[in-house]
């Protein structure tokens, strides 16, 4: 990953998963692919113990990530990747196809999220570069 933030409805930029996220996205030849999008610095379990988290661990360890697999293809004509999202961290999305317009120049792959599951109406834009195989 290469960055992740949002775009408000007043035109201000945030990013949800910090100034610089980890992230992987993956897609193998028949179109399956694994996306995970991780906040920096997310803060451990005082517990040390999954199962026993604070509200506000669980709020931090939810919020500070996205991750999705599924089945993907390209519509190049109209400059969009259509996921259809088979599992999701956000439940919401599970099932449904979600589609975004992108743009890949230069070994960067940019894409909207344009119906945010923030629920603010912000766009979210995920940018990913290609990795170079050795």
């Amino acid at each position: 990953m290469d960055s992740a933030y949002e775009l408000q409805a007043d035109g201000t930029r945030t990013t949800n998963f910090g100034e610089h996220p980890a992230g992987l996205l993956m897609v193998d030849a028949q179109g399956r692919y694994n996306l995970q999008i991780f906040k920096a610095d997310r803060p451990v379990f005082a517990s040390g113990d999954k199962t026993h988290g604070t509200a506000a661990e669980y709020r931090a360890a939810v919020l500070g990530s996205s991750t999705h697999f599924g089945k993907v293809t390209i519509d190049q004509p109209h400059h969009q990747l259509i996921f259809d999202v088979q599992a999701a961290s956000f439940p919401n999305w599970e099932g449904k196809r979600q589609v975004r317009d992108f743009t890949f120049k230069d070994g960067l792959l940019s894409y909207a999220v344009p119906a945010s599951a923030y629920g603010n109406g912000a766009v979210a834009y995920s940018v990913w570069r290609r990795m170079v195989e050795h």
